[in-house]
């Protein structure tokens, strides 16, 4: 087990100490450790973006994706799942007050879910019936309420908005509706259990129906003006540059464990030049792209602290920012994996897991490679 240093980071040295101590277990086991649900869970990071007067935290963006970052850095999994949860945490912003409050009183309040609409919503009554399969829900064994995107009828044909295009929504419903569907067979973030889960057929009310949109937020606070896709994008990329600033760490303490056997002299492989720089690259180039990005988060935030809209242009150089990081991070993984030997290629391994971990959070749709 290694624990990153994380003193840059707003993580508490113990709780690094507590996630990164069950994470080859949670890997194995292919569920986030007791141990580590339960750190979760007492910290309120899954609450951290619903609103204050409905018994989240409602805590600044900067600060609680510089949380993110810190978490992924020490165990992928544990990341990905809060990031994803507390993201869908933050849609409680956007439904109806006494829906949201009744949800956050929930024990152990956890939703999970998935933004594809594979699924759809027929009119009926004061509500809608849902029928679909969703997949990729990170944290579904504990979720207590699951959201998706379902397409909309009415008497079997779709809606259509002003333009006559077909119309979506978004949905939060109860976990005892759902079935969890167990098929997550991915090589990295084992123990997200981003399972699939279906609906059959059950009724929901129309208020578990919402708009993710600053202008359809029922929360007054900055969170819920902040637009959704440069929210998405920066959460996301701060994980998978937090996988990646780990694989560093490690990458550099195998490499500097290899002796270079070429050489003649057997001094160790880290010092030869070309290693040595392409180590030192891909930090600078992740911190470079990471001090530019939090430094114009942080306007953002400003601007939306004191009521203004966060602004197109900003908003578009955040995103492009996001996957600035995301492409520094696949730089600094794949230049330094072929230089830190077969313990990186054990399945055992604490890189190994980082490796695959890191090569499946930057599979999301949002972070591909832009063409």
């Amino acid at each position: 087990m290694t624990i990153p240093t994380v003193s840059s980071f707003p993580l508490p040295a113990r709780d690094a100490a507590r996630l990164a101590c069950h994470a080859a277990a949670a890997d194995a086991g292919g569920w986030l450790h007791p141990v580590q649900q339960a750190l979760i869970h007492r910290r309120g990071w899954l609450r951290m973006l619903a609103p204050r007067a409905i018994g989240g935290a409602e805590r600044p963006l900067p600060e609680v994706v510089r949380l993110e970052e810190a978490i992924a850095r020490v165990d992928g999994s544990a990341g990905w799942t809060v990031t994803l949860c507390a993201g869908a945490g933050w849609f409680a912003g956007f439904l109806p007050p006494h829906l949201a409050r009744a949800i956050l009183a929930t024990p152990r309040a956890c939703l999970a879910g998935s933004g594809a609409p594979t699924g759809h919503a027929e009119r009926a009554g004061a509500g809608w019936r849902i029928e679909g399969e969703w997949d990729y829900a990170s944290g579904a064994p504990m979720a207590t309420h699951f959201t998706f995107n379902a397409w909309l009828r009415a008497d079997g044909m779709p809606l259509l908005d002003a333009a006559g295009q077909p119309r979506m929504l978004a949905f939060v419903v109860p976990a005892e509706i759902v079935e969890i569907v167990p098929r997550w067979k991915s090589i990295g973030l084992r123990a997200t259990a981003s399972h699939a889960y279906r609906i059959r057929g059950a009724w929901v009310h129309a208020d578990h129906g919402f708009v993710i949109d600053p202008a359809c937020a029922t929360a007054p606070g900055p969170l819920y003006r902040f637009p959704f896709l440069p929210f998405a994008f920066v959460t996301l990329a701060a994980n998978v540059a937090g996988m990646a600033g780990h694989f560093v760490d490690l990458a550099e303490d195998c490499i500097g464990r290899r002796r270079n056997r070429f050489g003649g002299q057997g001094e160790p492989l880290i010092e030869v030049p070309a290693v040595r720089a392409a180590l030192d690259g891909a930090r600078m180039r992740l911190d470079d792209v990471r001090s530019r990005l939090y430094a114009l988060l942080d306007a953002c935030w400003a601007e939306a602290a004191a009521g203004a809209p966060v602004a197109a242009a900003p908003a578009a150089q955040l995103q492009a920012l996001a996957q600035a990081w995301v492409a520094a991070a696949r730089h600094a993984v794949d230049t330094l994996y072929p230089y830190c030997g077969l313990v990186a290629a054990s399945s055992d391994s604490d890189i190994n897991r980082v490796w695959r971990d890191f090569h499946t959070a930057s599979q999301h749709a949002l972070l591909m490679p832009q063409g």
